[in-house]
């Protein structure tokens, strides 16, 4: 008997939406704290703003916008949603935020759960969904990234505190035909060794239990960062990867269309972008108005694109997250927009 041939369908890109909190901090504002100003940040990350969290707002409640938004766009019945993937690397809830995410955006008939990956926590996300969908286990997808750093960050540490914000973003994701594809390739990496550039440490705090006894009390130290390695390394591999991704699926750099990094710095952007010679009409940037936003800065600025007319149906898009574990990767999209 003849075997049977694998089950191998391709990917659409069919959807997008974001959500980012009321709240604005300026540079100007966070120099009344820190001994800081606008021309000292932007200058060394080309930020300039960025949106936190306040009262009355989650990040639950961001991802639930931003997820809805991306189902709208997409023109799904909630309930047709198959999975839902949460990439963040601070829940609302340590045990999983994105079951109560499906449960607030009606996919009741979904798979919900959370992935931690950091600022590469997205692109992870993105082709792990990707895989339940090609095998044909799974026809429609959710993938939020979403995180709310500005609660972990030490706000009189003006290295770091000037970096982050918080926000969410979402895409939606279709089995189709193999012959139109929207995730061309992929490349992910990770290396523990050199993870201690950029961490979120738990407490190391200790208290009695019973006689002879001890345990550990719950609690996170605010994120640890050497900004000099963490740059160096973003404007090392990110090339590299990208790179072999680009070589690897025969795509010559002048032909895509959008180059979209995650928004960490500025210069890691341009650096990028100057290596393959891809002007700066083509490099996808809102570092400036929210800083760094973790998981969330991909599929936020892929929204922000898509919904200004920049990104249209068919366009070409190499992307590449990095950031703490250390973790990094790379994949080739092609945008569809709803079938």
């Amino acid at each position: 008997m003849a075997e049977t041939p694998p089950i191998n369908y391709g990917i659409a890109l069919v959807g997008s939406g974001s959500a980012t909190p009321k709240q604005r901090l300026t540079n100007d504002q966070l120099g009344l704290r820190v001994d800081t100003s606008d021309s000292w940040i932007s200058s060394r990350t080309g930020i300039h703003s960025r949106r936190v969290i306040g009262s009355g707002e989650t990040l639950t409640g961001l991802s639930v916008r931003a997820a809805q938004g991306a189902t709208t766009f997409a023109r799904w019945d909630p309930e047709s949603i198959d999975l839902v993937i949460l990439a963040t690397s601070t829940p609302d809830d340590l045990f999983g935020s994105a079951p109560q995410i499906q449960a607030e955006l009606g996919a009741k008939n979904a798979v919900a759960f959370d992935l931690t990956a950091a600022c590469s926590g997205f692109l992870f996300a993105l082709v792990t969904a990707s895989q339940f969908l090609r095998n044909g286990s799974m026809r429609r997808a959710i993938v939020i990234g979403a995180d709310q750093l500005t609660r972990w960050v030490n706000w009189d540490d003006r290295r770091s505190c000037v970096l982050f914000g918080d926000g969410a973003g979402a895409i939606a994701l279709e089995a189709t035909d193999i012959n139109h594809d929207g995730v061309i390739a992929f490349s992910l990496k990770s290396d523990g060794s050199r993870g201690d550039c950029l961490n979120l440490p738990n407490v190391q705090n200790f208290q009695p239990l019973v006689e002879g006894l001890v345990h550990q009390t719950g609690g996170f130290l605010p994120i640890q960062m050497n900004g000099q390695e963490v740059y160096k390394f973003a404007v090392r591999e990110v090339p590299s990867i990208l790179e072999d991704l680009l070589s690897g699926s025969n795509v010559a750099p002048e032909t895509l269309d959008w180059l979209l990094l995650h928004q960490a710095n500025q210069r890691i952007l341009d650096a990028v972008a100057d290596r393959f010679s891809i002007p700066k009409t083509k490099v996808l940037s809102n570092l400036a108005n929210y800083g760094n936003t973790s998981a969330a800065t991909i599929p936020l600025m892929l929204d922000e694109a898509v919904q200004d007319g920049r990104i249209k149906r068919g366009d070409l898009i190499a992307t590449s997250g990095f950031g703490a574990g250390l973790s990094w990767g790379a994949a080739l999209l092609r945008w569809q927009g709803p079938i």
